[in-house]
Order: C-alpha cells, then sequence, then structure tokens
C-alpha cells in the first residue's frame, strides 16, 4: 500500500523526536552512515506503532543521496523531509565536516526539492554555531546560496589555508545550510512545498555528550550555565519547533532559520558569556 513518505536522514535523537511528532501514519524511511543506528530507531519507533524501514546512506555522497530517495518513493510520494544527519567538530576532520555538513546538506536538499510533493514541507537541522561566527560579506553568502553544488567545495573561502579548525569549518557549514535553505526555498516554492531549517544550541544527545567530553566540553558546559535559560534543551523542545514549522500552521514559513539556543546567542553577544562585557 503506498503512503506519503517521511524522509529522515540521521538516526539520532532529534530526528526521532520530530518523527515521532509528525509521522504518525506515513512511510518513514531512515537513513544514516550506520546502519545499526538506522535499525536501532526503526526498532524503538515501529514497536510503538510507526511504520519504519532502515536505510544505509552516506550523506556526502550523492549517489547515496539518489539512493534513499529513490527507496523512498517506491512507498509513496515524499511529502516531508527530516535532515537531523551530520558530524560535529569533536567527531570528524575540517575535510568531513565540509564534505557531509556542508555538501551533503546541499545535495540533499536540491534533490529532495525536485521531488517533493505538492505541499509539502522539509526540515534541515543547522546549528547555533552558525551564528556565532563573525558575518561574511554579500558577495560570500551569496556563494553559500547559489553555487551550484557540485563547485561549492571548490570555494575559495573553503579552502583549507582559510579554515582555522573543526570548529570554524563547522561554523562554516552551518552558514552555509541556511542560505542554501533560503534559495532552495525558491525552488521548492515552485512545487508549492516549504523549506526551513531549525539552528539548536546545547541539546542532550549523543552527539551533544561527545562534546562535552570532547576538547571543547568545559566551553560547552559553560555555554549553557551561563545561557538564560541556564540548561541545555532537549530533542523534544526542537520537535516542538519542527512541529510548528511543517504543520498547516506554519504555512507561511519558509526559507528560513529559527536559533532554539536558550538564549546562549545573546549571551554570546550581549551577557556573561561575551567576556569583552565583563
Amino acid at each position: 500500500m503506498r503512503k506519503d513518505v517521511m524522509l529522515l536522514t540521521g538516526a539520532g535523537q532529534i530526528g526521532m523526536a520530530i518523527a515521532r511528532r509528525m509521522g504518525y501514519g506515513m512511510k518513514i524511511i531512515i537513513g544514516d552512515k550506520k546502519i545499526e543506528n538506522a535499525d536501532a530507531i526503526c526498532d524503538v519507533m515501529n514497536n510503538a506503532g510507526y511504520d519504519c524501514v532502515p536505510f544505509e546512506m552516506n550523506l556526502s555522497s550523492r549517489d547515496s543521496i539518489l539512493a534513499i530517495i529513490a527507496e523512498a518513493r517506491k512507498h509513496g510520494d515524499i511529502t516531508m523531509l527530516v535532515n537531523a544527519a551530520g558530524v560535529s567538530p569533536s567527531q570528524a576532520s575540517i575535510e568531513t565536516i565540509l564534505k557531509v555538513d556542508l555538501y551533503g546538506t546541499a545535495v540533499l536538499l536540491e534533490e529532495v526539492g525536485k521531488v517533493i510533493a505538492k505541499g509539502g514541507t522539509g526540515i534541515t537541522i543547522s546549528s547555533q554555531s552558525g551564528h556565532r561566527m563573525p558575518a561574511l560579506t554579500q558577495e560570500q553568502d551569496t556563494l553559500f546560496a547559489m553555487t551550484p553544488t557540485e563547485e561549492l567545495l571548490s570555494l575559495e573561502m573553503l579552502h583549507p589555508t582559510n579554515i582555522r579548525d573543526t570548529l570554524h569549518a563547522y561554523q562554516l557549514a552551518k552558514r552555509c545550510n541556511v542560505k542554501r535553505v533560503m534559495a532552495e526555498s525558491v525552488k521548492w516554492g515552485e512545487r508549492n512545498a516549504r523549506i526551513n531549517s531549525i539552528s539548536p544550541g546545547i541539546i542532550v544527545t549523543p552527539l551533544a555528550i561527545d562534546e562535552f567530553n570532547g576538547p571543547r566540553g568545559d566551553f560547552y558546559k559553560n555555554m549553557f550555565a551561563k545561557c538564560p535559560a541556564g540548561r541545555p534543551g532537549t530533542a523534544d523542545e526542537v520537535a516542538n519547533v519542527a512541529e510548528l514549522l511543517m504543520r498547516p500552521q506554519g504555512a507561511f514559513i519558509t526559507g528560513t532559520d529559527f536559533l532554539i539556543d536558550g538564549g546562549a546567542t545573546a549571551s554570546y553577544f550581549y551577557g556573561p558569556l561575551n567576556p569583552d562585557l565583563k
């Protein structure tokens, strides 16, 4: 039986929280580079009454992205995209971060945008890190938004000599995500579909725990201690925002980014996380 299909990339806590909120009654194709991760999320959700299928996919590969899209379309029309795949600064090299978080996300938005059903919606998970990086020039923003996907990694600003470390690479990737969402929303709009991004702050997930135990662990712990909320967030709080964006209540929202970080970015610029204000 054919159903509306949700395509979920990244078998983690945030993706699962959004899928549980939005995916009942749908066929959910869950892609992850580690098939055991997709299997685990599918087991949890199928045992709760959902209809999920695991799929091994690599976000850094166009062929792999096309393969999961083809698998999804076997079951019905793709009406929802949730992209929660990615790597963090403590998990990967500069090259991998750029190939997965920057290039891979751009390709996924492009390819799903070609087939998304009329009235469909999409969410990609970006990060507060893109908001903490100094502003780029208008020309750089336009290059991130409009450069053909296969030419993105050749941009001068992404040359290894222009990237300080893995955190800088991650910030650039997440800034690019936001700009690609803006540009892709125009194309998605031709299909009466919408695409937005969400930029979470510190959300307690296995990836975040890697960061807490990594070289920047003290930095992140200090961040949520000194943000207005005084705590990290949860995956379900991100799903609250995704639900607004993906349901009819968000029908006038497309091509934009929602920062959900407990006020950490505000504190970084104008509060106790800004050392220049002490």
